[in-house]
């Protein structure tokens, strides 16, 4: 199964690769890496739905879908339905 080491998270415009740093601010004057929460701020909970790449540490100024910073989902959504998905009885009951 694809594990967290597959998945790598960069910005989908420039390639900016976040550092670990708080480099993005709520709506409620938090600062946090959003990256740690999943695009959800820790002190009010607001969930958003984009993330804007942080010009001052190299990034390019772009915003775009939290979701869209996420490379190697495909192949880890793949095999989590593959996973999900129902053994036909037929299959299932045939001995080996």
């Amino acid at each position: 199964m694809a594990t967290d080491s597959t998945i790598e998270i960069y910005c989908p415009a420039c390639q900016w690769e976040p550092d670990g740093g708080a480099h993005w601010q709520c709506r409620c004057g938090h600062v946090w890496n959003t990256f740690e929460t999943g695009g959800t701020c820790p002190q009010c909970h607001y969930r958003w739905a984009v993330t804007t790449c942080p010009p001052r540490p190299g990034g390019c100024g772009v915003t775009s879908p939290h979701i869209d910073w996420y490379h190697g989902l495909e192949a880890l959504v793949e095999e989590l339905v593959e996973a999900s998905l129902p053994v036909p009885a037929s299959v299932a009951a045939q001995p080996v």
